[in-house]
């Protein structure tokens, strides 16, 4: 009988086996990569446990990926691509370019890739420089919204501000909150980012 090398086939059942071509065993690897890293970052994830949440075995990976420092990078090129774009579809019009519907939208899309992201990359020296990017088209999408409400002197620190409580708002929701109360904490999330706003503006 002829054996079937490791990591060659996706899945068994009805359909039978298929050999993955080797632009899906990528993308299977960074998705498999995005849920072994997400749970404790760069330094304290191995190549055989990201090999383990791909479903294949160690050589495989680093058939397509010669480090796990370049594996890490091209997994967080892919988060950041997919974050990007679920924001930019979901951005607010009338409000401040981003709030709690688009960004929890955008973390429910890809849980794995928004924890990996802003719990670990943002706090690794190597690698800080992907969310600090996508910081910045959040807070430069939210200045553009907001120029007219808040006073020149504290826009920019208004735009972190926002983006930064956005951003730590919906990473506790979804360690602590219930997926069936989203709307509520949507409401309630905005309410309190659009009163901030205007205390900003009253006060400048």
């Amino acid at each position: 009988m002829s054996r079937v090398p490791a990591g060659s086939i996706t899945n068994t059942g009805k359909e039978g086996t298929r050999r993955l071509p080797r632009g899906e065993r990528r993308q299977s690897i960074l998705d498999g990569a995005t849920h072994a890293f997400a749970r404790a970052g760069f330094a304290a994830t191995s190549m055989p446990e990201i090999a383990e949440a791909s479903g294949i075995t160690p050589i495989i990976v680093y058939r397509h990926f010669e480090s796990k420092e370049v594996l890490y990078r091209a997994t967080l090129d892919c988060v950041c691509s997919r974050l990007t774009t679920q924001l930019e579809a979901g951005k607010e019009p009338g409000g401040f370019g981003i709030g709690a519907g688009s960004v929890l939208a955008a973390a429910r899309h890809d849980p794995d890739g928004f924890r990996l992201l802003w719990r670990h990359a943002a706090r690794e020296p190597l690698f800080s420089t992907y969310a600090a990017g996508l910081r910045e088209w959040a807070v430069s999408t939210a200045q553009n919204s907001m120029d007219d409400r808040v006073p020149a002197e504290a826009l920019q620190w208004a735009a972190h501000a926002v983006v930064g409580y956005l951003v730590e708002a919906v990473l506790n929701w979804l360690e602590f909150g219930d997926e069936r109360r989203d709307v509520l904490f949507v409401k309630a999330t905005n309410t309190a980012m659009r009163a901030g706003v205007k205390v900003w503006s009253e006060t400048g």
